[in-house]
Formats: structure tokens, sequence, C-alpha cells
């Protein structure tokens, strides 16, 4: 045994976290993290500066919507801030199963579970229902939250090339013809704004037994009859197993679903560590989530706004020639190819009063570093004109 005087330090996960470079760059050149000092609708108040957001997630624009705070703050009256336990003990509510019931039925399924994080939600979804001995068909670019599931499987996973029908083909006919299998795939995927080929997909995975799980957390608002997401862009029905997503983004909430047949949703609420011991959503937060489905149901305006902003936006970004990733969704990448160069077009933005934010490859594939955006039903023409001379002015720093 070594002598405690021979050891530099014997706390060696400090020291990791000492020398570790990624954070010794993420504080350098502080690109995250960055804590706004006021919002009200797509504009927000950083460093005494008043911005246009142009990275958030809230398509539709409705975290701002009267409704919604109305129906939040009521709920918080009533059932007070927290339900202080999980839904499988003591902190089940009439006001989940509620807002399960509306959302299985919005998106065409039987069941619906909730959970406190999208995150969760999704990552539980491979989690649960892959085994050691299963095979699972991933797209390459698959959120993180799904690659995390994919791990607590214990699953064999094979990944194909992103969007790609012909690759799952191939790459499923030299797999175990044996072994239960499962296909993962994204609705909208975020960084590049992608649609999947959901209907190419799914055919090739019925032909070879595949349970299809879908996380649609940017599709869900977006795509579809009234927002009703990407199954219902395609009119696939009951193709895809599994629906799961995220409630901070069209929902202008937080938390999470995963919408199924009655049988599978059971079946997660007995076998999901991440479902039995992690504390219910409060009242609040669903009761926005709740307000703000109503409204994707009697309010079009929101939907009809956001894809003409999207296009409009589109049209700018490709008049000044920067590269889109040929993205067909509200969430816009800029994609510049290297961190040398997304540093400063991200730094020009933000001194112009555009805040975006960066991704740079481990978190895209090398050679696709860029700026990610996304518009909003709630970006006014006077913004988009001010985006347009932000975005001229970052070309220019190239």
């Amino acid at each position: 045994m070594a002598l405690s005087f021979f050891v530099k330090n014997k706390k060696a996960i400090l020291n990791r976290c000492r020398d570790d470079y990624a954070t010794k760059m993420r504080l350098k050149y502080a690109p995250y993290y960055l804590a706004m000092e006021s919002q009200k609708d797509t504009t927000v108040r950083l460093d005494g500066r008043d911005m246009i957001m142009l990275s958030s997630n809230d398509y539709l624009g409705l975290s701002f919507h009267p409704k919604v705070i109305e129906a939040a703050n009521a709920a918080t009256r009533q059932w007070g801030t927290s339900t202080n336990g999980a839904r499988s003990s003591n902190g089940s509510r009439s006001f989940h199963v509620e807002l399960e019931d509306k959302l299985a039925t919005f998106l065409g399924k039987e069941a619906c579970h909730i959970h406190v994080a999208g995150y969760m939600s999704v990552m539980t979804t491979v989690a649960t229902f892959a085994q050691k001995g299963d095979v699972i068909l991933g797209d390459k670019n698959l959120h993180s939250c799904l690659w995390d599931g994919i791990r607590l499987s214990h699953a064999t996973v094979e990944r194909f090339s992103h969007n790609s029908p012909d690759d799952l083909r191939e790459v499923l006919s030299t797999s175990n013809l044996n072994a239960a299998k499962l296909l993962v795939v994204e609705g909208v995927y975020s960084m590049e704004g992608h649609i999947a080929r959901l209907p190419e997909l799914t055919d090739i995975g019925e032909e070879y037994g595949c349970f299809t799980i879908l996380d649609d957390a940017h599709g869900f608002g977006v795509l579809g009859r009234q927002g009703r997401g990407t199954t219902e862009h395609f009119g696939l029905g009951d193709k895809v197993d599994l629906i799961c997503g995220s409630m901070s983004k069209s929902l202008a909430s937080t938390g999470g679903y995963v919408a199924g047949s009655r049988e599978v949703i059971e079946y997660l609420r007995t076998n999901s560590k991440q479902t039995i011991f992690s504390a219910a959503i409060s009242a609040g937060q669903t009761a926005a989530a709740m307000a703000a489905l109503e409204i994707m149901q009697t309010e079009p305006q929101h939907l009809e706004r956001l894809w003409a902003n999207t296009k409009k936006y589109k049209a700018m970004l490709k008049g000044l020639g920067l590269d889109i990733w040929d993205s067909e969704t509200p969430a816009v990448p800029i994609v510049l190819g290297s961190k040398e160069r997304v540093y400063p077009f991200w730094k020009a933005l933000l001194d112009k009063g555009v805040f975006t934010v960066m991704s740079i490859a481990p978190a895209v594939p090398a050679g696709k570093d860029l700026i990610r955006t996304a518009i909003s039903a709630m970006h006014t023409e006077e913004q988009l004109e001010q985006i347009a001379e932000a975005m001229a002015y970052a070309v220019k720093k190239l």
C-alpha cells in the first residue's frame, strides 16, 4: 500500500475536475449557462441588454399565453407547489390522469404516462423495453437521452446511417433474426431540423418485427394536424408502438410523456425505475401543459404563424449563403464546420442582440459544428429584420 506522502493528491476525482480541458474552455469563452435576468415573449435580458431569443424550443410561443399562465397559477393555488412524492406511492393526482388521457387521445394512443422531465421520459422508453439479448436499431444521430436509455438496457445496439432506410435494411439483414428488436428514431432531429423518413423506416421495421419507438419532442406541436406530430404528419397510425417527448417545447411546460397501447404503458409503470422512483410533476406545470394542449386545438393561428416565420427566416439565411443542413422544420442549424468559425459567429450575433447556442463536436458530427437556432410563432416582423441584420454582420466576421 502506497504511503500518503508519495501521493500527489489522494482525491483523484478532484484532480480530474480541476484539469478538465473542456471545462476550462467553457469557462474561458462562456458560451453556455448564461443566465437571463428577465424574459417577455421572445425578448430576453442578458447583462442589462435586451436580446432576441433565437434558440428557444417554445415553437408555438405559448409560454407567455395568458391562458397558460392563469392555468398554472390557479392549479398552484389549489394544489400547492409540489406533489412531494412519486406517482407509484403518494404523488399521484387526478390532474396527472386528466392530462395523460388528453395526451393519449390527441396522439391517437390508448394510454399515456407523464414524467417530471422529458429526458427521463425518452430515456425510459428504451431502458424499460429493451433487455440484454435484444437488438436495438438506432439512427446514428439520436439524442443523448436515447443513447443513455440504450446503455441502461444492456441490449446490443446496431447503428444505421442517419435517416437512411437503405442502411437500416442492410443492418437488419445481418442482425440476429431470433432476437427481439427495437427500432429507435426521432420524429424531428433537433440539431439538423430533419424530419424522419418514417414511412419507409417503419415499413422495414414491421417486416423484421421491430417494436418502434419515436422520440417526437421536436415534432409535437410542429408537424401534423393541430401539431399532433410526425406520425399524424405521415398518417401512420399504429405503425409506431411508442411515442415519447418533452412538454418543455410546444406544451410550454416542463416534464415529458410516453404514449402507447394500454398494456405497454402499464408494463412501463411496473418495470421502469425512472417512473417508479421519481417525483411526480407539479400541479402548475401539469395545468400549463393542459392549457397549451387545448390552445393547440382551438387557436390554429400559432401553428400557421410558426411556419410563416420559418419560411421567411430560411429564405433570409439562404440569401446570405449560409448552410442550414437542409432543415425541413423550425429547428434551423447554421452549419459552419469548425469551432473556430462557430465561436466568432455566435459572438457577433450576441453583440448585435441575438441570442443563439453553439453546438460543436462531439455534440454534432465532426465537420458539422453549428449555431443552433429555432424559430417561434412569437417572433415579430421587426425581430426578423433585426435578426437578418445581425446575420449579415456575423457573416462578415467569418
